[in-house]
């Protein structure tokens, strides 16, 4: 048995964690690491953000993120400990803003199917920035 495993089971023998919540980690955990990968075995690994100031923009600031998409997928994981009234009050103000998802049911294979959505998404702001989100 993992030690991972040996964690949750021990939080949820503690009472820290409901059954459903170990549920829910115990299956992230059974997730392969070709599943993870998205079906097509996407060699996506990082989440990219960039800002590129424009020629009207008064501030010359570049901003340069990269985030590791196995982060994004182990927040995944956390999702479960959220408390059952946090998660309706979470679902309700998501609802207010337009986005009918429930914050708990997202999964690895929605984040990569999202990330493979992103197809080098390119905003411009007002003609002063530029704003690039991107896979590599």
């Amino acid at each position: 048995m993992s030690e991972d495993r040996r964690k949750i089971l021990e939080m949820l023998q503690q009472g820290k964690i409901t059954v459903d919540e170990a549920e829910k980690l115990l299956a992230a955990l059974s997730v392969p690491e070709a599943a993870e990968a998205g079906a097509g075995g996407s060699a996506c690994k990082y989440l990219r953000v960039q800002v590129e100031p424009g020629p009207g923009s008064a501030d010359q600031d570049r901003v340069n993120i990269r985030v590791p998409i196995r982060l994004i997928r182990a927040g995944l994981k956390w999702g479960a400990f959220i408390p059952k009234h946090a998660q309706s009050s979470i679902n309700r103000a998501l609802q207010e803003k337009g986005i009918e998802m429930d914050c708990c049911a997202i999964t690895p294979k929605d984040i990569e199917e999202l990330v493979g959505q992103l197809n080098d998404l390119t905003v411009e702001v007002d003609g002063k920035e530029k704003v690039r989100v991107y896979c590599e």
